[in-house]
């Protein structure tokens, strides 16, 4: 007995060693990309354009957030990409949560079929829709307006029954206590509901914010004015195309200045959710 448990022990010993080696290796192929691009985005124009990977600046500059902060203007598609990420979330987490108070509620008629039509539409690809959101926007004068992005996935499937199984767990016999005191719907969902559900408010929060931050395809879709272009499309213009309508010659400092921008508010947004986000996320995979 004692021969074969020493085997095993080995064998489990083994098999761990090579699972710390493994995952070494995949934080390392996301770290050194990671850390290459704050440290080119922080380094002169000059030694940003050597063909080397560096890990840290030498010697450190700001000159690539001056350049495309004052002289690309990037702070106008900031700007839109802040109202439209701000005012989407909002309106989303607002949504998807009145929607899960309402499919909590005991008495709702064809609360299944409700149900049931949420599930599909989690099914349809949003590329499906691209072209007929276009011809709604278009009829409603909405092309070139950040309402367009806005109202793009305003409301989801996903959020809706992640609040709706987060209001679950809540007992009924709480709201039904409140209604005997004389409490109405608003004030059940915003004093009681809503202060229970920190966790799924947080998650939700945070995947439509990095969804709306990173958003691509709506901007180029629906806005097609330069001055209405969104973080995204900019990016895009910057590190992709190859012509620009300046003499300005854009170095690689340049560029990921613009790209450690775009990532920096997702950083800074996910230390303060993180606390939320695994019971959230767990509670929102229960569906019925």
């Amino acid at each position: 007995m004692t021969p074969s448990f020493r085997k095993k022990s080995l064998g489990s010993h083994v098999f761990d060693v090579i699972n710390v080696l493994f995952l070494l290796f995949l934080m390392m192929t996301m770290i050194i990309p990671f850390l290459n691009t704050f440290a080119l985005a922080f380094s002169t124009g000059f030694n940003s354009m050597q063909p080397t990977i560096v890990l840290w600046p030498e010697p450190f500059s700001l000159e690539g957030f001056a350049t495309i902060w004052s002289k690309m203007k990037l702070y106008t598609p900031v700007q839109n990409n802040t109202i439209v990420t701000i005012v989407g979330t909002t309106l989303h987490v607002i949504l998807a949560s009145l929607g899960g108070y309402v499919l909590v509620q005991p008495g709702l008629p064809g609360k299944k079929t409700i149900l049931s039509f949420i599930l599909v539409t989690m099914t349809i690809p949003s590329e499906a829709v691209m072209i007929p959101l276009y011809v709604v926007y278009k009829d409603f004068h909405l092309i070139n307006s950040l309402w367009a992005v806005i109202n793009y996935g305003l409301i989801g499937g996903f959020s809706i029954l992640l609040m709706r199984n987060y209001f679950s767990s809540i007992p009924i016999e709480m709201s039904e206590s409140a209604r005997i005191d004389g409490a109405g719907d608003w004030r059940i969902f915003f004093t009681m509901y809503l202060p229970l559900a920190k966790a799924g408010l947080a998650t939700v929060t945070l995947f439509e914010f990095i969804g709306k931050w990173n958003h691509f395809t709506p901007a180029l879709l629906f806005i097609n004015q330069q001055a209405k272009y969104t973080l995204q499309i900019a990016l895009k213009a910057l590190v992709i195309d190859s012509d620009t309508s300046s003499n300005l010659m854009i170095t690689t400092n340049v560029r990921m200045a613009g790209i450690v921008i775009a990532v920096l508010p997702l950083i800074i947004i996910y230390p303060f959710v993180q606390k939320y986000f695994v019971k959230g996320t767990m509670v929102g995979a229960n569906k019925e």
